[in-house]
């Protein structure tokens, strides 16, 4: 949870080379609850995005008492217009091979409806990133981290956005990092 007073927000991300694998970690599999796309009922009737026509960038930070929020930005650099619906599988990464470090984002609230994404259009994902200063380092055992391993909803292919900071290699006593349903954006 939050922290009174005195924290620092995570620090603003240094972009990296994209030198971080993006094959899935057997680790990480997709979010429960993202499932198969289902039909929109729209006279197009798009199917579920894929990570091949897809971009993920990570907006501008929304700071808290000892967390930060930030969206992540799925922009479809396809040709159709493709839905996502659910949520995303989220994890810091670290190392030139890609590893997990610790636990995947938990889901928080209710799993939206779907979301129809045109070409060059975008959708958001509200991230939360815990200061991992806020846990007991013996437990959270900080790790530098070279970005975000991203799996949009319903997706077996991950995506690697660049972001340094620090996450926890342990289990700590709360989520180092909260994802919120896809939505419009």
């Amino acid at each position: 949870g939050c922290s009174g007073g005195g924290t620092q927000p995570v620090p603003v991300p240094v972009p990296v080379p994209p030198q971080v694998s993006a094959a899935p970690a057997p680790s990480n599999r997709p979010p429960q609850g993202s499932g198969p796309p289902t039909s929109g009922g729209g006279s197009a009737n798009p199917q579920r995005c894929t990570a091949a026509e897809l971009s993920v960038s990570v907006g501008a930070a929304d700071p808290g008492a000892g967390s930060v929020v930030r969206p992540l930005v799925f922009t479809n650099t396809g040709s159709r217009t493709c839905e996502l619906r659910g949520f995303p599988g989220v994890s810091y990464v670290a190392g030139a091979d890609g590893h997990q470090v610790g636990p995947a984002a938990e889901m928080s609230g209710e799993r939206g409806d779907e979301v129809a994404i045109s070409p060059r259009g975008t959708a958001v994902a509200q991230l939360q990133l815990v200061n991992v200063q806020n846990f007991e380092a013996a437990v959270c055992m900080p790790t530098s981290v070279r970005g975000l391993r991203v799996y949009a909803p319903g997706e077996t292919a991950a995506v690697f956005v660049p972001m340094d900071g620090t996450g926890c290699a342990g289990r700590p006593p709360g989520p180092q990092l909260t994802v919120r349903t896809v939505t419009a954006r």
